[in-house]
């Protein structure tokens, strides 16, 4: 099997992989898989959450996610096991694309990490 080398090759290996195991027919998305992050991060395994519990999640995948980047740091676990981040750094502006790039580089790193891909 060829190395894997660009982003968007191992952006799609990712997708397939997690599409396959998390997802019933539809492709995931970017939010998808941060949502996936989130669950995962949170460690109380899937379960339905509340709509806000669902934002909760996203908020902290993007701040395990950007943590290797220097923007946030892991603080704390609530009581109800929740994990809490400070900001170290506030995030640039950037455009919509640099976001999605930034996004896709910091969740194909961790699941690297994870060795998942």
């Amino acid at each position: 099997m060829p190395k894997i080398i660009t982003l968007k090759e191992k952006w799609n290996l990712l997708i397939s992989k997690l599409t396959n195991q998390f997802a019933d027919g539809d492709e995931l998305n970017i939010d998808g898989v941060i949502y996936l992050v989130g669950v995962q991060e949170l460690g109380q395994g899937h379960r339905d959450f509340k709509k806000d519990e669902k934002m909760n999640l996203m908020h902290i995948a993007i701040c395990k996610l950007l943590e290797p980047y220097g923007y946030y740091e892991f603080s704390f676990f609530d009581d109800d096991g929740w994990p809490h981040y400070n900001t170290l750094t506030e995030l640039p502006n950037l455009k919509p694309g640099e976001q999605t790039v930034l996004m896709k580089e910091a969740i194909v790193t961790y699941f690297e990490t994870l060795f998942y891909i």
